[in-house]
């Protein structure tokens, strides 16, 4: 059966192995590595569909474990799926729940059903098990989608990683024989196994006799440090499959969407620029900034001058400042697009220096220009 969802290799970089390739989907082929923005509640918070078109290349992810819960997975259904919903016309990837099951509910029960939790808003007792994940996705109509999986604490003992591991693995292949569309939306399994490089192998390789059409990368970016998610990701590289994709679930800062991809990874995805955004901080190619710092107050240059963004094109520092210190929707919004616009614009040129062999040099440069290194 020839996959909705398929990875075509363009270029290997010679000085770090990261990978140029094009994505084919049912709603379009992207250029790789790609960063994709979170419409966690089918929506990107504070923007339209028309200027998440601008911000992005085309390719967003909404959240299973919010939508079920609001407005739920059978309304959205009747919408035609997400994408009907919220009128997006462009690709979507949904992820499985697992991670908000684990990461929101403070009291779980895990059994080989699956996990029973508590609503994290309402108290109500909610059950999510794999073949239900599944469900859910299928009706909310992404193009990719996730298996089920457990999120195990970075620093957790072997024997319960190793316990961890095999029900994941047993709850992917489930969630495959439950999959209704397998000929229009692609699932992906889940490789985790935190720090731990042999248990990631094992992961790995028993996901692989299942055999998805892409793989994904969790149980990072959830307090581990920086070094230990490079030396995860630097191990994983030589070993994940070369033709498929290859996606790091969660992470979305400027170093680390440089770093992963020099790791061989082609999709990554985050709340962060949003989140940021709503909180005043801006990513600049000088580094991030503070919007309402006080010297901005009379700052008539654009937020960032190597920015060619309709906010940087448009507005100044200073109205910027005013917006954000007044708390104002509009300085949220502002903000939103032009992170979102930096971290696209940073992907475009991650895939230029890949195919003209200088990944390397592009991350010194931009570590030291943006302030990572000194």
């Amino acid at each position: 059966m020839k996959q909705p969802v398929w990875y075509e290799l363009k270029h290997t970089c010679k000085q770090t192995g990261a990978r140029y390739g094009i994505l084919h989907t049912p709603h379009g082929d992207f250029e790789t590595p790609i960063f994709m923005p979170v419409g966690t509640k089918a929506n990107v918070k504070t923007l339209i569909p028309s200027e998440v078109e601008e911000v992005s290349e085309g390719l967003i992810l909404a959240n299973t474990y919010h939508l079920w819960l609001q407005p739920g997975d059978e309304l959205i259904a009747k919408h035609g799926g997400v994408r009907g919903f919220m009128k997006w016309d462009h690709a979507l990837l949904t992820d499985s729940g697992g991670f908000q099951v684990f990461s929101l509910s403070k009291i779980r029960k895990i059994t080989e059903e699956g996990v029973t939790f508590r609503h994290h808003k309402s108290g109500e007792k909610l059950f999510l098990s794999p073949e239900k994940s599944i469900e859910i996705q299928n009706n909310l109509g992404a193009d990719i989608i996730m298996s089920f999986d457990e999120c195990p604490p970075f620093h957790a003992d072997d024997k319960y990683l190793k316990d961890s591991i095999d029900r994941t693995i047993r709850w992917a292949k489930r969630g495959k024989d439950a999959h209704k569309n397998p000929d229009t939306q692609a699932l992906f399994g889940i490789v985790q196994g935190a720090g731990n490089k042999e248990l990631r192998k094992y992961c790995l390789e028993k996901l692989m006799e299942i055999d998805f059409p892409g793989y994904s990368i969790g149980g990072l970016s959830v307090g581990e440090s920086k070094e230990e998610m490079y030396e995860t990701l630097e191990y994983l590289k030589d070993i994940m499959p070369k033709d498929k994709p290859r996606y790091l679930m969660g992470v979305g800062s400027p170093d680390d969407l440089v770093v992963g991809a020099m790791n061989g990874i082609d999709m990554f995805d985050c709340v962060l620029p949003s989140r940021n955004a709503r909180h005043g901080s801006a990513f600049t190619s000088h580094g991030k900034v503070q919007v309402k710092n006080t010297s901005l107050k009379e700052d008539f240059g654009p937020l960032d001058k190597e920015c060619n963004c309709f906010v940087c094109k448009t507005y100044s520092r200073s109205y910027l400042n005013h917006l954000v210190k007044s708390d104002e929707i509009l300085g949220m919004r502002l903000l939103t697009y032009h992170n979102l616009a930096f971290l696209k614009n940073l992907m475009a040129q991650v895939r230029q220096a890949i195919q003209e062999d200088r990944l390397l040099d592009f991350k010194n440069e931009f570590f030291k220009k943006f302030g990572y290194t000194k």
